[in-house]
């Protein structure tokens, strides 16, 4: 019967349960939060740090001779890399009469080209006023040395072609002294011959007109180009707002800090495999939980959760004392992760049992705390020997933490109420309690969940976890007491499933 509902529990389970990460993340915002405010410190610190060089823009209007409308930016980029010269840093730094290193000058400078005709160049400098200075010197050393680049390459290309039309001019005379050398013959062959210097003269005059023409046109086109290269943006230094550039770069760095924070918190999470949740919880111990106490931080400015809180601890005294009294066996309360909370509901416990008897507290708690909490009169007794001799009731107070003496537990009680703290103990660790209470024979009867998760909505409760403990102590029962009569050990009633809306109860 067990294992058929541990294999529908199992079928029942998701692939990928999303829910213990996310709440495990949560509980870990004091990890996250402190990195986002780390990276929001340190963006602001950068901002005042790394405070940008006085800096200078300015823009040129640079016009080509092969300027072309399909023209994917070829030429600009050209200019671009001609601005990163010596030869334009030089003449930069002789209009600024400086002494400084062109290769060193050539590091505080950039272009950019913004379409293919219009470049923009910016300089930083000592301040302001020297950052506008250099930007002027180097767009105008820029401007200079495109224009005497286009008129050079303008008069190269002139000369070319009047050396052409020279030559043919050369040619010409000879073709006119061959014409002027022929006397009127009847010969036809003669006549042929004529026939074809008259044309080569036409084709030499034709040639020689076009290459006026061209070459006039190249001397012409460059008065154009100089008109259309200049300085359309005059250089002025760039306005930094600090509080901007404070706020952008804190923005940027909250925001990397959250999120490697919470990458951080999710590794952690996977990594420490701790439940948070009351059915992971439930599941590794093998109890159900019975109770929940939420944890208020003392310094909380909200009155009305401490008294949440109040109200969440007497209920949980009212369970507690209930469980108690109910049991005919000496009931314990054990920790993991929560040893003043528990010493507190201990005392809590006792007290509200006190007028039915005295009660005891046997202190198991690491340290001598607990004794001096209860210092008030009418406060119950609390020793630190369990087989010291006691009259009353014995409520046992001890530890499940790692480095517990195991074999002490017994004497605390044959009975134990767990309190876990959520998140303390590892999947592993929770195991390990239930296994060594199980060897103990000492069944835990309820977990008391403290500082849950506000938002968890799973079920706490194993059906047969209540009859499981039960049985244990019925057989431990019939073991101590061998001559007695044989207990009739009740059969597990196994709670029936609450259905879903759409599927009937089986």
């Amino acid at each position: 019967m067990t294992t058929g509902k541990a294999a529908e529990s199992s079928a029942s389970a998701p692939l990928i349960d999303l829910q213990p990460l996310v709440v495990s993340v949560r509980r870990r915002r004091r990890l996250w939060s402190t990195m986002a405010l780390l990276g929001l410190l340190a963006g602001a610190a950068l901002a005042f740090v790394l405070r940008p060089a006085p800096t200078a823009v300015t823009k040129v209007l640079v016009a080509h001779a092969d300027d072309q409308p399909n023209d994917t930016g070829t030429l600009i980029r050209t200019d671009v890399q001609l601005l990163g010269t010596t030869q334009i840093a030089v003449k930069a730094l002789k209009t600024l009469k400086s002494s400084e290193i062109p290769e060193d000058f050539m590091q505080e400078y950039v272009g950019t080209g913004l379409t293919n005709n219009l470049m923009q160049i910016e300089v930083t400098g000592a301040t302001d006023a020297d950052a506008v200075a250099r930007a002027k010197a180097l767009a105008e050393a820029f401007v200079a040395d495109h224009l005497g680049r286009m008129r050079a390459a303008a008069e190269a290309e002139a000369d070319a072609l009047i050396d052409q039309r020279d030559r043919m001019r050369t040619e010409l005379a000879q073709v006119n002294k061959s014409i002027g050398a022929r006397t009127p013959d009847t010969d036809p062959k003669a006549s042929a011959s004529v026939e074809s210097l008259f044309a080569r003269r036409a084709e030499l005059n034709s040639r020689i007109a076009d290459f006026d023409q061209r070459a006039a046109e190249a001397r012409t086109g460059t008065p154009r180009l100089i008109a259309g290269t200049q300085i359309v943006d005059a250089p002025r230094a760039v306005r930094h707002s600090l509080p901007k550039a404070v706020v952008t770069d804190a923005g940027i760095g909250l925001v990397l800090g959250l999120v490697l924070g919470v990458a951080l918190a999710a590794v952690a999470s996977v990594v420490a495999d701790r439940p948070v949740l009351r059915r992971d919880i439930a599941s590794h111990v093998g109890a159900s939980v019975i109770a929940e106490l939420p944890r208020t931080p003392r310094w909380s400015p909200r009155l009305w959760r401490r008294r949440r809180t109040r109200v969440a601890r007497e209920r949980l005294t009212t369970t507690l004392v209930r469980t108690v009294r109910a049991s005919a066996e000496p009931v314990s309360l054990l920790e993991l992760g929560c040893a003043r909370t528990t010493g507190v509901l201990a005392l809590d416990v006792a007290r509200a049992m006190a007028d039915q008897g005295p009660v005891v507290v046997v202190d198991g708690l690491p340290g001598t705390w607990l004794a001096k909490l209860s210092t008030a009169p009418g406060d119950p007794a609390v020793v630190a020997d369990s087989a010291a001799p006691r009259e009353g009731t014995a409520l046992g107070v001890g530890s499940v933490a790692p480095g517990t003496a195991w074999t002490d537990l017994q004497y605390l009680g044959t009975q134990t109420v767990l309190v876990v703290r959520a998140g303390h103990g590892s999947a592993a660790w929770l195991h390990t309690v239930a296994r060594q209470l199980a060897d103990q024979r000492i069944p835990v009867i309820g977990v008391v969940l403290v500082d849950p998760d506000p938002r968890d909505r799973t079920d706490g409760t194993l059906w047969n976890g209540l009859y499981t403990a039960l049985r244990s102590q019925n057989e431990r029962l019939a073991r101590e007491n061998e001559t007695g009569p044989r207990r009739t050990e009740r059969p597990p009633m196994w709670a029936a499933r609450v259905p879903d809306s759409d599927q009937e109860a089986r």
